[in-house]
């Protein structure tokens, strides 16, 4: 599946019309790739006034696992009508409060080649412990720019999409 704007509007709009009313006190977050729909429910948070926060946050693994478990059935009912209709995988997730969640998320193998330099950092990372392997040690790389360089990411897809808008407007070839 290709992903652009549209795609993602057309999958997000598909899954606000298929969940249940109650998985929707929100909208769910729905994020879009190549190889995989991520649908992020959000849940009411735990009601827990004059509990501490370890309580909260065991409160809300808690909930999170028995929602997963009260909604299993029809959440696979619903990958799998998503899955033949847009040709992806579909992963879930929930969020209550600051306690966020994702169930059997797709892990895609990616193929990249990395001059001496680059291999040395990710065998560093290997050799101090940070990563079990190259390639955790790579998944941990694109973790840390990820977090460190979101505005930036941001407005990177921002401009591709209007760049992919330009084009669809240009002549058919």
């Amino acid at each position: 599946m290709t992903t652009s704007e549209s795609t993602t509007e057309k999958v997000a709009g598909w899954f606000e019309g298929r969940l249940p009313a109650d998985w929707r006190a929100t909208p769910a977050a729905i994020t879009v790739d190549r190889e995989e729909i991520v649908v992020l429910l959000t849940q009411p948070d735990v009601d827990l006034v004059d509990a501490s926060d370890a309580a909260r946050s065991e409160a809300r693994v808690g909930r999170a696992r028995a929602f997963r478990e009260e909604t299993r059935a029809l959440r696979m009912e619903i990958a799998r009508e998503a899955e033949h209709r847009f040709e992806a995988k579909v992963s879930w997730g929930v969020v209550l409060g600051e306690h966020r969640e994702l169930w059997t998320h797709v892990a895609a193998p990616v193929m990249t080649r990395l001059r001496q330099p680059q291999r040395q950092v990710l065998d560093t990372l290997v050799e101090a412990g940070v990563a079990r392997s190259r390639s955790d040690a790579l998944a941990w790389c694109v973790r840390l720019v990820g977090q460190h360089e979101e505005d930036w990411l941001g407005e990177l897809r921002e401009a591709m999409t209007s760049v992919s808008d330009v084009r669809a407007k240009g002549p058919s070839a």
